[in-house]
């Protein structure tokens, strides 16, 4: 590994100036709206050839082919569909695969060219990430209570054999070629890229470290912990990717070839780009960040930046409230109690302390906010403990209820039993109070917020979705919106119109309030990531960059039976303002006989949601066990191998 350190002020240093241009190539599946130029246009087809032993595959994947007499070398495999075309380039025999790194779309084509005799070389530090992947998914730490996201679910679904491993630094010989191994570590924590000399040419294939010019494939690789879990780590691996970027610029490369997007033929110019761009999003992303409250030192470096939200002081709590751990309780006047959450026992303990004190004489109802663990993990225990009804939110109920159903952040196995699902504005009296819940798709898409009415008290209570300091986004998983009227601007908006006098936090034991200008403040913000992340992303809506879920598997996990027909709903969000179609398969594990269901198909309205039902027969004589089902992908001008997954538990 390349150990030498570098600050973030030295980095930015070494970020050039170079002004925005058009990359070079395209691949043939992704947007019509790249760039192109002269020799773009020339290089027409999946294939293009960039010198007499160096070629480009650009399928889903783009797939580096080194050449020789009839053999071939290549970097990546995709799903294999790169085997189809190898003739035209007189390949007879596919001898060896060298890995950027472990996401499936880059190697679920692999078993395939292991069967024609390839051998497969990964990086040292994600060999188990294909030769091990069971351990992965069997692993219950893996699949509830996920703070820590790597390494990330787009993991293999069955395991390969890697005959090689390669490490930093490393040289190989094959053909005409010189193959040199650079450690570039953001995308996943092992990607390399390779650098390969052939033809007097130097040509850096450097896996999804960027898209193209200043752009990337998507945000949520780059959740990472620093100082804390990688659940608060939003952009968190952006260093450690700046790094790994300029390293490659370092090598002086004459084109650069990534795994998802073109051709780069001015690599620097593409370079720079990118980490001024990434440096922006950043910047705006902590001037309303709600972190700021929990670890100022996060942020020192950023501390008093102009157009950075200050961070609003608290005031005091009302007397009808009291706070344990993540909940809050609302008391009435003749000491009826309604509890807001319940993560930990201690929250029943206490509850029950106040009931032996007669602070309260009973508790009259739980209102759930949202569905991660530490706000859920205490509720079974809860419902035992006191006789009351669980309400909460459509969107939360649904997860709550059926966690198998779901993988989510933080989400827990904890099972709910939900008494009354709420509509968004639906109103109703509790004593002395007005209470109104709302759909409130802050900190997560599964989120509601209640407004408690009395007197000149306006109450809201946020769940995690906001601080003092702003916004709590510091998670890319938690399938957070850009847009308006949307996630975090829907709840903006809705608080500029009810006002409330207090705000509440789960996490947060004091009161405090936004004032009419924070708000319009942080709508700004967010419409400005909105333009930035379009151009940060080469989809038509920048939430297809940001919202890994975006396909997901209903259910995600369920338990079936040996010899029976499964059923599994693919989930598609269409983020963009047109509708469009989505079709999908779903591609089985070799030990229920590796074949893949026939393509199905939806028109997905425009900013909504749609499903496509897939149909597969269990094989009779199936062992008992977890297998992992993949799912192709094919959604406009998109071509998305195995982009998600579900879990059949025979």
């Amino acid at each position: 590994m390349n150990e030498n350190p570098i600050t973030r002020r030295e980095l930015l240093n070494r970020v050039s100036t170079a002004g925005l241009a058009a990359a070079a190539w395209r691949i043939a599946t992704p947007s019509a709206d790249a760039a192109s130029t002269t020799a773009q246009a020339a290089q027409q087809g999946p294939l293009a050839r960039l010198s007499e032993h160096l070629a480009v595959f650009r399928g889903p994947v783009n797939v580096g082919i080194v050449l020789d007499d009839g053999r071939a070398l290549l970097v990546d495999c995709g799903d294999g569909r790169v085997a189809q075309h190898l003739p035209q380039l007189g390949v007879r025999s596919v001898e060896q695969i060298v890995f950027t790194h472990h996401h499936r779309d880059q190697a679920c084509g692999a078993p395939g060219f292991v069967e024609s005799g390839a051998r497969l070389v990964a990086p040292a530090a994600e060999r188990d990430h294909f030769a091990k992947v069971d351990t992965y998914w069997n692993d219950p730490a893996r699949r509830w209570h996920l703070y820590n996201l790597h390494p990330h679910h787009l993991i293999l679904t069955e395991s390969v054999q890697v005959d090689a491993a390669v490490s930093d630094g490393q040289s190989l010989s094959w053909g005409p070629a010189s193959i040199q191994v650079l450690a570039t570590p953001g995308h996943t924590d092992g990607s390399v890229s390779y650098l390969v000399e052939v033809d007097g040419q130097r040509v850096i294939f450097c896996g999804d470290a960027i898209w193209d010019e200043g752009r990337l494939w998507e945000l949520s690789s780059l959740q990472k912990g620093i100082t804390t879990t990688d659940y608060h780590g939003f952009l968190g691996a952006r260093e450690q990717l700046a790094k790994s970027l300029l390293r490659i610029k370092d090598q002086r490369p004459d084109r650069m070839v990534p795994s998802h997007g073109h051709i780069m033929d001015k690599p620097t110019q593409a370079i720079d780009a990118l980490c001024r761009r990434l440096e922006t999003c950043y910047d705006k992303y902590v001037a309303i960040s709600a972190l700021r409250h929990y670890f100022p030192k996060m942020f020192a470096d950023y501390a008093g930046r102009p157009g950075h939200m200050p961070i609003r002081p608290g005031k005091p709590v009302p007397a009808c409230l009291r706070h344990f751990g993540t909940s809050w309780v609302l008391i009435s006047e003749d000491r009826s109690a309604v509890v807001m959450d319940c993560g930990s026992p201690d929250v029943i303990k206490k509850l029950k302390e106040l009931l032996a004190k007669g602070e309260i004489r009973r508790i009259e109802g739980l209102w759930v906010t949202h569905y991660h663990d530490d706000h859920v993990d205490a509720i079974p225990a809860f419902q035992q403990a006191f006789d009351c009804p669980c309400i909460t939110d459509r969107s939360v109920a649904q997860v709550i209820s059926n966690p198998l159903a779901w993988r989510l952040p933080c989400i827990s196995p904890s099972k709910v039993r939900v008494d009354r699902v709420t509509r968004d504005g639906e109103t109703w009296n509790w004593h002395e109070f007005r209470l109104t819940a709302y759909h409130f798709p802050g900190q997560t898409l599964y989120h509601g917020g209640l407004l408690a009415e009395s007197g000149d008290l306006r109450m809201l209570f946020v769940g995690d979705s906001f601080t003092p300091a702003g916004i709590d986004d510091y998670c890319a998983q938690n399938r957070i919106w850009l847009g308006a009227g949307v996630g975090f601007d829907r709840c903006l908006e809705l608080i500029e119109k009810i006002r409330p006098t207090h705000l509440f936090n789960c996490h947060v034991d004091q009161a405090w309030d936004f004032t009419a200008e924070q708000c319009r403040f942080m709508r700004a913000n967010l419409a400005e990531r909105e333009k930035l992340y379009k151009e940060l992303f080469p989809w038509d809506h920048p939430n297809h960059g940001m919202d890994e879920s975006w396909v997901r598997c209903h259910p995600y996990e369920q338990n079936v039976k040996a010899g029976e027909t499964a059923s599994l709903r693919v989930v598609v969000t269409n983020h963009s303002s047109a509708p469009r179609t989505a079709m999908c398969r779903a591609v089985l594990p070799r030990a229920m006989g590796w074949t893949s269901t026939d393509w199905a198909q939806a028109e997905i309205a425009a900013k909504a949601e749609g499903s496509i039902e897939l149909l597969f027969k269990i094989p009779a004589d199936v062992r008992p066990g977890r297998y992992v089902v993949a799912v192709d992908l094919r959604y406009h001008m998109w071509d998305c191998p195995q982009i998600a997954e579900a879990i059949l538990v025979v």
